[in-house]
This record gives structure tokens, sequence and C-alpha cells, in this order.
């Protein structure tokens, strides 16, 4: 059987959440996977981006990766959708992408995928559960099967967060053990993935 194949597509104004889609792609090569990381184009106005230098230093230091496309969702068995918070929401950018994807959606090329989520917010009541339960109810609409890490492993008992990997921006960058039940979340989600695909096979 061919490899999983994982998209982990994100959008990141300052580099945590492209910090755990990192770790993410790890886990999920790790077990298997060919893996696709990709960004969501930034739709803010340069002004805003500009006005922040950890916002603009972000966005130069990660040029060199590759924009999601529809060509990106209709490859992938699993898709792992990284986003901060936004009131309690995902980040407009991430959702602006979703929006596009009408077409594949009527034409059933998003159905019957695995899907996954992840988040960071400014503080720890910043919103995470309610972006990452956000995110699920565009995943219902496709008719795609959530996993989320759950308490599946030692990690997440530290991590603390079933929902899907998460990370409070105040504590500094992401620690090991949220680094940890990123790898875990992707290795979940391949193992399900590949569970799948062999099923379909047989």
């Amino acid at each position: 059987m061919e490899p999983v194949k994982v998209a982990i597509i994100y959008y990141s104004a300052t580099g945590t959440v492209h910090a755990l889609a990192e770790a993410l792609a790890e886990g999920a090569e790790k077990a298997g996977a060919d893996v696709r990381l990709r960004k969501v184009a930034e739709t803010a106005p340069p002004e805003a981006v500009n006005a922040r230098a950890e916002w603009a230093g972000h966005l130069r230091d990660t040029a060199d990766i590759a924009e999601a496309g529809h060509d990106d969702l209709e490859w992938a068995d699993a898709v792992l959708f990284g986003t901060p918070t936004r009131f309690g929401n995902p980040a407009n950018q991430l959702r602006a992408f979703i929006d596009t994807t009408g077409p594949l959606w009527f034409q059933g090329k998003l159905a019957d995928k695995v899907y996954s989520a992840f988040t960071a917010s400014n503080t720890a009541h910043g919103g995470q559960e309610s972006t990452l339960l956000a995110l699920g109810n565009t995943f219902y609409h496709w008719g795609g099967i959530i996993v989320p890490p759950g308490y599946t492993n030692p990690i997440q008992f530290q991590s603390g967060n079933p929902y899907g990997t998460s990370h409070v921006v105040g504590d500094g960058p992401p620690s090991e053990v949220i680094l940890q039940a990123a790898r875990h979340q992707a290795r979940r989600v391949v193992d399900t993935a590949a569970a799948l695909k062999a099923g379909r096979a047989a």
C-alpha cells in the first residue's frame, strides 16, 4: 500500500502555529506519511503586517513555503489545519482559504478524508477549544472523519488538550511537551488514515 498522504495547512502570523506545524510534519513523516506543509496566503494589508516587526519578520522567514491550493486538499488522505485564535474562531486568513473550497465540497472531493486541527492563543483562556471546535463545523459539512488526539498517549495528560494541539503564546515558544503532543497528534492521524486506506483497499 502506498504511504498515507498528509497535508498540513496553516496560518501563522508570528511563528507559533508555524512551529507547531513543523512538529506535526515531523511526526507524520516519522509515521511513514508523505507530507505537504503549506501556508495559506496572507490577506492582511501591508501596513498592518509592517506595524509589528515579528509579523513582518515571520512573513519574510517563511517566504519559501508554498501556499496551499485546492490540489493539496484533493491529493491528501488526511489534512491537519492550524490557526491562531481570533476571538475564539479561526483566523480570517485560514477561513478565506476554506471559503474557496465550495467547488471541491460540491463534487464530494473533501468527503471521507481524515481531518484534525491545532491552534495557539495569547492567553490560557484565549479561545483554543472553541477555535478547534469551530474548525470541526467545517469538517462535518465536508463529510470528514475527525481524529482528535484525545487522551491516547501519556503526553496528552501533560499538554492537556484532547481537541487538538494548542499552545499559550504568553508562556514563550512551544515547549518540548507541546511539540511532542503535536507529533503524537500527527501520528494518530496517519495511523487512522492508514487503517481506513487499508480497509478500503481490502
